[in-house]
């Protein structure tokens, strides 16, 4: 799809403010076509000495009236053409934001989220440009050099031609220029969301940063992108420094030929001294629409630039979503079964790396409670993330209820199923927000259930401001414990059929971890469960566990099967029972 094609909805959705704009643009430069000929007029009136005071006062009424008449339609097109650049500014931003939210989880592994930061920001702003002061430069450069041209002809057709030689260099050197700069924005918008990466990820490490007392290395680092950043616009620059002056030099030469060939003519009284005046006047006229071809060319070629990368993104279609026929999910018993699954990461659309999972089987059935161990890198947290389709199978099927999830509404699967991540995500606001997610028809008292079963009420009553307690960025005001009891607390308030959990208990104290664990085992029977825990207290009572190592199952069972196998799950059951009672007293 032509790139060309995204703001045309916008353009087709406010037509009629854009063509008020347009038409009090057009009259504002015809309006302005007027001064020169009364300028003629009195030049001409007192050359002759046949002005009294009477007279001149009319003609600067008349200019007085012009000006006022373009002050009210310089308004009325300025309030129209840059205000819908401005609606396809923020149209484009919410079609951006939209489209990023459906792209799946393996997007995000090889994007940088400070480039998505630039093409948010800068990307749109240079689209807004284009199509707002491009706009009106591109139809200055039509209609007001074209009527400015017109009015020359009318005084003086040889003077005229003369003066227009310069025009054919000046498409000449717009055509040049234009390449060079479209490929130089594009180099320079790259190099700024580059920028936006590194100073985003400096910012958001700045206490690691501290910690580590390297704030001169990584304010060496940021140099070092900002410099390349600088050297790319310097090269852009030199371009656009070298395309200006060439219309300036083409303006100022056809001034030249203009005092001199029009000074020769009004000496030979072959124009008036009133029309060499009104030709200088329709001259500087026609310097601004030479200069707005230029100007709008560098318009349109960073606008064109920035939305060619837009697109690239809003082409970028989601890896995961409805197939056509996909089956919608009312209800749903819980039952989930992993068929021959495997798995691997993707780079770039590319193959990826080697089998993360291979060849897990396993049945959850309705109710019952799987737990998972492991050591770290066994795969656990991806075969989690496999159950709400936040990453899609390699090979296999994952069935929920018989059906596999594939064939299934994702908005419907994720419905179904309260998931909380192995690192808890809190938001910039208040812990009610956290826990709602700013759902205002969410009760107190549901809130409140919530965070007791989170073992988090007594912590959060405790705060001064207890649920209104702003948690800072991601949750900086609070403990490791604290955020995960949130999150911990933001699912268990979702009513869903299926309750997916990554390590719940493992920023919290033994006597914590205790009180969750008991939570978890109340609704045993009632939902299904999954969950993934290093600590084999919070799966012990699971009705089946499986040992993942190096993405297979090495062992299946209950606890008392497993601890006879004396593998894995034994030893390290035996491990922590030691630590535990070394803790305890």
């Amino acid at each position: 799809m032509n790139a060309i094609s995204l703001i045309k909805p916008y353009f087709w959705e406010n037509r009629y403010k854009i063509a008020i704009g347009l038409a009090s643009l057009i009259v504002v430069d015809i309006f302005q076509l007027f001064i020169p000929r009364i300028i003629k007029w009195t030049v001409d009136d007192l050359t002759a000495l046949q002005i009294d005071l009477t007279k001149l006062f009319i003609y600067a009424s008349e200019m007085m009236g012009i000006a006022l008449f373009i002050v009210v339609f310089r308004y009325v097109w300025r309030r129209c053409l840059l205000g819908t650049s401005r609606r396809i500014e923020e149209g484009l931003r919410n079609r951006l934001f939209s489209h990023i939210q459906t792209l799946s989880a393996s997007y995000f592994d090889h994007m940088k989220t400070g480039d998505l930061m630039a093409h948010a920001t800068n990307d749109i702003q240079q689209i807004r440009m284009a199509t707002g002061m491009g706009m009106v430069a591109l139809n200055d450069a039509i209609v007001l050099g074209a009527a400015a041209i017109g009015f020359m002809l009318y005084i003086n057709v040889r003077l005229t031609i003369f003066v227009l030689i310069p025009m054919p260099l000046i498409v000449l050197g717009t055509r040049f220029f234009s390449k060079k700069m479209h490929r130089r924005y594009q180099s320079v918008q790259a190099a700024f969301s580059d920028l936006m990466e590194v100073a985003r990820e400096r910012f958001a490490g700045i206490r690691i940063i501290k910690a580590h007392n390297r704030q001169k290395e990584e304010a060496a680092k940021f140099r070092s992108v900002s410099k390349t950043y600088i050297d790319k616009n310097i090269k852009l620059i030199k371009i656009i420094g070298s395309f200006f002056p060439m219309m300036l030099l083409f303006s100022n030469l056809s001034l030249a030929i203009v005092l001199y060939l029009g000074g020769r003519q009004t000496i030979m009284q072959t124009i008036t001294p009133g029309d060499f005046v009104a030709f200088i006047s329709y001259l500087g006229l026609l310097t601004w629409p030479m200069m707005a071809l230029g100007w709008v060319t560098n318009l349109i070629q960073r606008g064109r630039a920035s939305l060619d990368r837009i697109d690239r993104i809003l082409q970028s279609p989601p890896e995961i979503e409805d197939q056509q026929d996909a089956l919608p999910v009312a209800n749903t018993a819980g039952g989930i079964i992993f068929e021959d699954v495997s798995f691997r990461y993707t780079q770039n659309g590319g193959s990826g790396n080697s089998m993360i999972l291979t060849g897990i089987d396993v049945i959850v059935e309705p109710g019952k409670i799987l737990g998972i161990v492991g050591p770290p890198g066994s795969g656990k947290t991806t075969l989690l993330n496999l159950i709400p389709r936040v990453y899609d199978v390699t090979a296999g099927r994952v069935l929920l209820d018989g059906k596999d999830i594939r064939d299934l509404r994702v908005e419907d699967l994720r419905s179904h199923i309260s998931f909380m991540p192995q690192e808890p995500f809190l938001f910039a606001g208040t812990i009610r927000e956290n826990i709602t997610f700013g759902d205002s028809s969410i009760t107190d008292e549901d809130m409140h259930q919530a965070a007791k079963k989170a073992a988090l009420l007594d912590t959060v009553m405790g705060f001064p401001n207890d649920f209104e307690t702003v948690v800072g960025e991601k949750g900086i005001i609070l403990s490791g414990g604290q955020k995960q009891r949130i999150a911990l607390a933001r699912c268990l308030l979702q009513n869903t059929p299926i309750l997916v959990f990554d390590d719940p208990i493992s920023q919290v104290d033994l006597e914590t971890g205790t009180d969750i664990i008991h939570t978890i085992k109340q609704m045993a029977g009632s939902r299904t469960i999954v969950i993934v825990s290093h600590r084999i207290s919070a799966v012990r009572f699971a009705d089946q566990i499986i040992t993942l190592e190096h993405g297979r199952i090495v062992e299946s069972g209950n606890h008392r099967e497993l601890l006879e196998t004396n593998q894995y799950y034994a030893k390290t059951f035996r491990l922590q029972e030691l630590e535990e009672e070394l803790y305890a007293s």
